[in-house]
């Protein structure tokens, strides 16, 4: 299906008349320098091999400690991806988010009336690559809600008690689905297509290869709160979750090398050949 909307845009547009840019959108968390904080140099560089002027990237850093739709989530994204695109003279952009990052984008996907700059993001948009998007929120934040381990325990990757915690609860993410987000099962569908890479396990084995990539801490830490979760989960979201909107690109590993899986915190690094995967999509 992605080789033929490839194709489709490709016949339209021609290659030679189009300006392509890659945004990498983060999840989770009030980032002043998601370059080196969240998902390192190595993989962003990597990613932006893949365009015809690898200078046409830019990497999102906006408050996403808050509600999806406030200024300094939706409105601050808008606003970065607005200026690229104007600035560059980006036509053909494709979007990466990652966990949280993917509701922020479904917002404004789904919302075209709601800010001027809106409408002319969607219409530059390819499509979105959404690794592990946690469309359908996730126990963990419920759990988070509660004030229980969980608060302190997740502190590096979720953050505590902010909106966008709040929002992530599995309840919350269903009543934002039937209301205001496009993408989810018996809705409309997303005005471009928003193809999810999903993470399926996490290994921390002391001898395992999968467990070193990103850092081991990371991995011991969601292993633990994978046991709260179902069986296929990256240790942060359930595959039903990340695969909740939109339409299912691979799980992890279908495609990585030596078919090893990516826990949350792998899938936004250069881990196993996903930056390789990324980069060719471009």
């Amino acid at each position: 299906m992605r080789i033929v909307v490839a194709l489709f845009a490709l016949l339209t547009f021609g290659s030679v008349w189009s300006a392509t840019g890659v945004a990498f959108v983060h999840g989770t968390g009030n980032q002043s320098d998601a370059y080196n904080d969240y998902w390192t140099g190595d993989m962003v560089n990597s990613v932006r091999q893949g365009l015809p002027n690898s200078s046409n990237y830019v990497v999102i850093n906006c408050q996403f400690e808050e509600y999806m739709w406030t200024s300094g989530a939706a409105g601050c994204l808008a606003g970065q991806l607005h200026n690229f695109i104007t600035s560059r003279g980006i036509d053909d952009l494709v979007v990466i988010t990652h966990s949280n990052g993917g509701n922020v984008m479904r917002w404004i996907l789904s919302n075209p009336t709601w800010d001027s700059r809106y409408p002319a993001i969607i219409d530059s948009i390819r499509w979105v690559n959404a690794v592990a998007p946690s469309s359908l929120g996730t126990p963990l934040a419920d759990a988070v809600m509660q004030g229980n381990v969980f608060e302190a325990s997740l502190g590096w990757l979720l953050g505590y008690q902010s909106d966008a915690v709040r929002m992530q609860q599995q309840s919350w993410m269903q009543s934002y689905n039937a209301n205001w987000l496009l993408g989810t099962a018996g809705r409309p569908s997303l005005p471009v297509g928003f193809w999810n890479v999903v993470g399926t396990d996490v290994k921390s084995g002391i001898f395992s290869g999968n467990a070193y990539c990103g850092g081991y801490q990371y991995q011991v830490g969601l292993e633990i709160t994978q046991n709260w979760l179902d069986d296929c989960s990256d240790g942060f979201l359930e595959c039903s979750s990340q695969d909740g909107a939109g339409s299912l690109w691979f799980y992890d590993h279908w495609r990585t090398n030596s078919d090893r899986v990516l826990s949350h915190h792998q899938s936004r690094r250069d881990c196993f050949g996903l930056d390789t995967i990324l980069r060719n999509d471009l």
